[in-house]
C-alpha cells in the first residue's frame, strides 16, 4: 500500500533510501534532507488514513531526480516490514517510542524498539540488496543511572543498568542498540553500518505530532502547565543535525561507528527566559524553583519518576560529540537557535 506526494516525482535515483518512522520528528527531517538532495525515498508511517502522519510528508519539496513512496509499516508485524524493506538499498530506521515512563512500560516503550528493530534486521537479512543501515539511537543508551556533577560521557559507555522499573526507555535504547551492533558483528564487512545517538531534539516541528517528543517540554511553557521551572540542564541538539548527521552517515564515518550528536547544553530557566526574551506577549513562567521542590513536584509528575529527578536535577551532564564532528563533518546550529526556532511553527499553525 503506497501513496504518493502530490508535487510528485521528478525522477528516479538509482537508488531507495527505506525511513522508517519517517512521519515522526527525526524522521520527517531526514525525509525533507534527502529529497532536497534528489534522492528516492521510501518512508514509512502507521497508518496511511491519519492525515497527521502523512500530509506534512506529502507537502515536502523533492528535488530534481528525487522520488517519495509513502507506504504503510507496522514495525510489530514482521510481515510489513519485510514489505517495506524489499528492494532498498540503504535503511535509515529512526522508528521508535519516544516514552520515559509508561504503566505497561515493555509493551508500550520496549518492544516497539526491541522487537521492531528485530524485525528490521531479519528484513534486511531477507532483502538481499540493503548494504547499508543507520540506527537512530540515544544518549539514553549511553548514560548510566549514576554520573557526576559535570562528568563528560564518550561512546565508550553503555546505560548497563538501565531496568524496566526505573529506565523503561534508557532499557529499550540500550537493547536495541546492542541488537543492532551483534547483528552487525555477525555479518563481517558484508554490511555497512552506523548508530546516530542524538540528545534532547528541538528545532522547528513539521506536524503537530512532534510536539509529543521532545519538545513536549517546551509545550509545557507555552501552555504554563506549570507555573514556574525546575533546574534541569539540559543537552540539546537541533533536529535539522540530527537529520544532516543520519544521512552523512550512509556514506562517511566508520563502519560500526557510533556518533553522538549534541550541540550544547542550556538550563531550564535560561531555555525560558529566551522564548520570554523573543516572544514577550507568550505568558512563559521564568522563576526557577528550588531543588527540594523540584523533587515533590517530580514525584506527582506522570512521565517522570523520583530516582530520575534525584539523579537528573541541579546536574550538568556533558556528551563528546566531537568523532561526529570529525568523521561526519559535522557543525552544529547553537542550543538556543533551536530553541527559538522550534517557536514559530508552534503559534503560526495554533498547535499551543
Amino acid at each position: 500500500m503506497s501513496r504518493r506526494p502530490t508535487n510528485d516525482v521528478v525522477g528516479v535515483s538509482s537508488s531507495t533510501v527505506l525511513v522508517t518512522g519517517a512521519s515522526g520528528y527525526i524522521g520527517s527531517h531526514i525525509v525533507a534532507n534527502l529529497l532536497s538532495r534528489g534522492m528516492s525515498v521510501r518512508a514509512t508511517v502507521r497508518d496511511l488514513s491519519d492525515p497527521d502522519r502523512v500530509d506534512h510528508l506529502e507537502s515536502l519539496s523533492v528535488s530534481e531526480g528525487g522520488s517519495l513512496e509513502i507506504v504503510e509499516m507496522d514495525l510489530l508485524d514482521s510481515e510489513s516490514v519485510q514489505t517495506a524493506v524489499k528492494g532498498c538499498d540503504s535503511v535509515i530506521h529512526t522508528a521508535a517510542v519516544v516514552v520515559l515512563k509508561s504503566k505497561r512500560a515493555q509493551e508500550k516503550i520496549v518492544d516497539p524498539s526491541v522487537v521492531g528493530t528485530r524485525n528490521v534486521l531479519d528484513a534486511i537479512d531477507s532483502s538481499g540488496t540493503v548494504n547499508c543501515l543507520v540506527h537512530t539511537s540515544s544518549t539514553a543508551a549511553i548514560r548510566p543511572s549514576s554520573w557526576k556533577d559535570g562528568q563528560t560521557l564518550t561512546t565508550d559507555t553503555w546505560a548497563e543498568d538501565a531496568t524496566i522499573e526505573e529506565n523503561p526507555y534508557g532499557l529499550a535504547k540500550y537493547s536495541a542498540e546492542r541488537l543492532v551492533r551483534d547483528w552487525h558483528s555477525s555479518k563481517e564487512g558484508s554490511i555497512r553500518m552506523v548508530t546516530i545517538n542524538p540528545c534532547v531534539v528541538l528545532g522547528p516541528p513539521l506536524s503537530k505530532r512532534h510536539l509529543q517528543g521532545s519538545p513536549s517540554f517546551l509545550m509545557m511553557l507555552l501552555r504554563r502547565e506549570i507555573p514556574f521551572v525546575i533546574p534541569m540542564h539540559i543537552s540539546i541538539v537541533d533536529v535539522r543535525d540530527v537529520a544532516e548527521a543520519h544521512v552523512r552517515a550512509l556514506t562517511r564515518g566508520e563502519d560500526a561507528g557510533r556518533y553522538l550528536v549534541v550541540s550544547g547544553q542550556m538550563w531550564w530557566k535560561d531555555i525560558a527566559k529566551a522564548i520570554k526574551s523573543e516572544n514577550p506577549s507568550l505568558r512563559v513562567p521564568t522563576r526557577q524553583i528550588p531543588y527540594f521542590l523540584s523533587l515533590i513536584v517530580s514525584f506527582f509528575h506522570p512521565r517522570v519518576s523520583l530516582s530520575w529527578a534525584r539523579m537528573h536535577l541541579g546536574k550538568r551532564l556533558f556528551w563528546d560529540a566531537s568523532p561526529a564532528q570529525r568523521d561526519l563533518d559535522m557543525e552544529w546550529k547553537e542550543p538556543r537557535d533551536s530553541v527559538l526556532d522550534t517557536i514559530p511553527p508552534i503559534l503560526e499553525n495554533g498547535w499551543k
